[in-house]
């Protein structure tokens, strides 16, 4: 009934070397031919079929004098058997050795994973898992309800995809994995910040139930409720081992730091947005089952809503506003399928999404932003039609840095945010008085000052009120990838930056007060802080570039 377990390997070899290295494979029955990746791709075994993770041999402290060790490796469920494979040269010229015997879980297609998120309505949660139970072999559905109240059951849609689906390698070719099946559930009609309970479960023809675990999460207040509301904003995270072992694309040494430290104060955590470059998967389409695994206890509890970056969607000649490799020929379909969000087409990663007194426009950066576009369009709209009276904290999320970072490589060409950005969402921040602006991409912390056209609206650093004279942005890029250097010198707007992993939280206590704090993953301590007093009143004023036409009283 667990959905992870801790195996030893035990290995011998007749000419130990420092090249020997385990590789972990599922399924079972793999191809070990040399196969190399895509050029250019992240080092890894050159192998045809890429094992999940691996670990060299001389982790184990006597292998290199004896031949022999043992090692722990954690496996997580993931619809097939399992085996270890023993191989020598390297990885750039692997040689197998030995296989081990295999092992599964007691039931591989279990349903496991699941992942919260807000549906197109307030009062609507979504629960999306995964399995290996096609529609043809089991019903999914979720059991839910209120605390003494009878539950209910609620079907759940079931889709997949194939190599075909995909765009280019190593997604289609060395690092293709059978995803097995995601299942999404409506839970609707939702009372506002009442605890639900729910189990994902699938209903076999003989009319038995495989159930997942035991789960509850808090529904959403409605648009404009006066409650206490606590959001977290991080973007570029990805996953790494708790066992050490390496995986490719392994260049994420903050990630389980950041997911730690989010799940001991989760109790005091509302909903989340993971704003980009969600996995590093990169076309390893089994590295989506270890993040999901990962984040579970943060996912299965909270709201996780997502946003597309690069490494989720760029490919050439699919359509992706920037002509890169980054998603390793995944080109959005793993984002989503595997994550849900209250887009209107999946495939353009826009969307709105109200939490109480807040209202997040969700852009993609990944596609054509410039007025005129179908974009441009829905960022105007989300950001024109929220009642400020009700809902007065009005966010702006990309991944891409669309407003400011003096992030080295957006320092180094001048412009300081991706080009012709700012130049064409500027006008629509000040028009519509956004709060706060939130980017990844950049793998630092930093935040401006109340900022309009290059220039600081307010000297003041810890304590804003009054008219919204400009949007304070922030890159919250730390999330656990690699870190990004910074400009030699910081512009005259960028008020606080740091080197190392963290997060945003924000805190909302009324219509007019709200917390704002940047902690660290490796202590959750706050590192920056400020508060906003605003009244509806101060939204109303006049700000430069922004001035409603009035006519003089009558004399």
């Amino acid at each position: 009934g667990e959905d992870t377990a801790w195996v030893t390997v035990d290995f011998a070899a007749p000419h130990a070397s420092d090249g020997d290295w385990i590789g972990v494979f599922s399924p079972s029955n793999f191809n070990a031919s040399t196969c190399p990746g895509p050029s250019g791709s992240d080092s890894g075994p050159v192998i045809c079929s890429a094992p999940i993770k691996y670990q060299l041999a001389n982790y184990s402290s006597d292998y290199g004098k004896t031949g022999k060790g043992t090692l722990k490796f954690q496996l997580i469920n993931q619809r097939q058997d399992f085996s270890f494979a023993l191989f020598t040269g390297g990885l750039s010229n692997p040689k197998l050795i030995a296989v081990s015997n295999k092992i599964a879980f007691a039931n591989p297609k279990a349903p496991v994973y699941p992942r919260l998120a807000q549906g197109k309505s307030w009062n609507e949660m979504t629960v999306t898992w995964t399995s290996g139970y096609d529609i043809k072999e089991a019903y999914p559905f979720v059991e839910w309800g209120m605390k003494w109240s009878p539950p209910t059951r609620t079907a759940a849609g079931t889709v997949t995809f194939d190599r075909e689906s995909l765009c280019g390698e190593p997604a289609r070719t060395v690092g293709w994995r059978d995803p097995g099946f995601i299942h999404t559930a409506f839970l609707t009609d939702l009372w506002p910040n009442k605890e639900y309970y729910y189990k994902i479960g699938h209903m076999l023809p003989d009319g038995k139930i495989v159930w997942g675990k035991f789960y509850s999460f808090k529904a959403p207040p409605f648009p404009g409720q006066k409650s206490l509301q606590r959001v977290v904003i991080f973007g570029d995270m990805g996953k790494a081992e708790r066992d050490g072992s390496n995986e490719y694309s392994n260049y994420q040494p903050g990630s389980l730091n950041t997911t730690d430290t989010l799940i001991k104060d989760l109790d005091n955590i509302d909903i989340v947005f993971h704003i980009g470059d969600i996995t590093y998967a990169n076309g390893y389409i089994s590295q989506w089952d270890q993040f999901t695994q990962q984040v579970e206890p943060i996912t299965a509890r909270v709201p996780y809503m997502i946003a597309s970056g690069n490494h989720e969607r760029d490919w050439p000649n699919s359509g992706s506003f920037f002509n890169g490799t980054d998603s390793g020929g995944e080109c959005g379909v793993l984002a989503e399928t595997m994550y849900y969000t209250p887009t209107e087409n999946r495939a353009n990663y826009w969307y709105k999404t109200d939490y109480g007194m807040f209202r997040f426009c969700v852009a993609d950066s990944e596609h054509d932003w410039r007025e005129g576009t179908e974009q441009y369009a829905f960022i105007e709209s989300c950001l024109a039609t929220v009642d400020r009276k009700k809902q007065p904290w009005l966010v702006f999320i990309a991944h891409r840095v669309l407003g400011y970072s003096s992030g080295f490589f957006y320092g180094a060409g001048g412009a300081f945010a991706e080009p012709t950005a700012r130049q064409s969402l500027q006008r629509l921040w000040q028009r519509h008085r956004v709060d706060l602006a939130f980017y990844g991409h950049v793998h630092n912390y930093e935040r401006t000052c109340p900022v309009y056209d290059g220039r600081c609206a307010s000297p003041e650093r810890s304590r804003y009120s009054g008219a919204v004279g400009g949007t304070i942005h922030a890159v919250v890029g730390g999330g656990g990838s690699h870190l990004s250097n910074f400009t030699a010198e910081a512009p005259p707007w960028s008020v606080y930056r740091e080197m190392d992993y963290g997060f945003v939280k924000l805190t909302a206590f009324n219509y007019t007060s709200l917390l704002y704090e940047y902690r660290r993953s490796s202590d959750g301590e706050v590192h920056d802080s400020f508060t906003v007093h605003r009244e509806y009143r101060d939204v109303l004023a006049c700000v430069a570039d922004s001035c409603p036409p009035t006519i003089p009283p009558a004399t």
